[in-house]
């Protein structure tokens, strides 16, 4: 099992090879980025609100927002409850139920079915129903799989994309020979 309650910085990386399932469908994690309470590109960085409530309950919960108006991201909260942090899924490699996520997201490349925080959301069916879901709680709509076996594939860590403010930090983290990764490490 994985521990939640450390710094977004320390479980984003232990998550990559972790799976996550979600109605019909599941994907192997292979990039994510962390956000602490003191990062000014973090929904956090202002407090509670009720937008970003899910952050700051108990680790495990699936925290899910709007970016843009479009696209849906979801996040694995992390750390202390009343901390304010979380990980964001920004790729998965299909695992189960490929067919459902390509008929959802209209396209048939499993490269492209969830290279991106958007897409994967699409991909798996994630909705706003789901936030504040347990993802340790094999019963739930979304949860996270632990792997069976260690991931072989090194772990690269760079600076996280997407957003415009604390762009220098190395917070995302990814498996550097995945294809269904949202973007290149450089």
């Amino acid at each position: 099992m994985i521990d939640l309650c450390r710094p977004a910085v320390e479980v984003a990386p232990d998550l990559l090879g972790w799976q996550i399932a979600a109605v019909g469908a599941a994907g192997r994690i292979v990039e994510v980025e962390a956000y602490e309470p003191d990062d000014p590109a973090s929904h956090s960085f202002r407090g509670p609100t009720k937008r970003n409530d899910v952050m700051f309950g108990p680790p495990g919960r699936l925290y899910v927002y709007l970016i843009y108006g479009i696209h849906l991201c979801a996040n694995v909260v992390v750390g202390s409850p009343g901390r304010g942090s979380a990980v964001l899924i920004r790729a998965i490699e299909p695992v189960a139920g490929e067919s459902v996520m390509a008929d959802r997201r209209g396209i048939e490349r499993p490269t492209s079915l969830g290279s991106g925080p958007g897409k994967l959301c699409q991909a798996l069916g994630i909705t706003m129903a789901h936030n504040g879901l347990d993802l340790l709680n094999a019963n739930s709509a979304v949860h996270l799989i632990e792997p069976t076996v260690a991931t072989s594939s090194p772990i690269v860590a760079g600076p996280r994309i997407g957003i415009t403010k604390a762009t220098d930090r190395p917070w995302r983290f990814g498996l550097v020979e995945s294809k269904h990764l949202s973007r290149r490490f450089v």
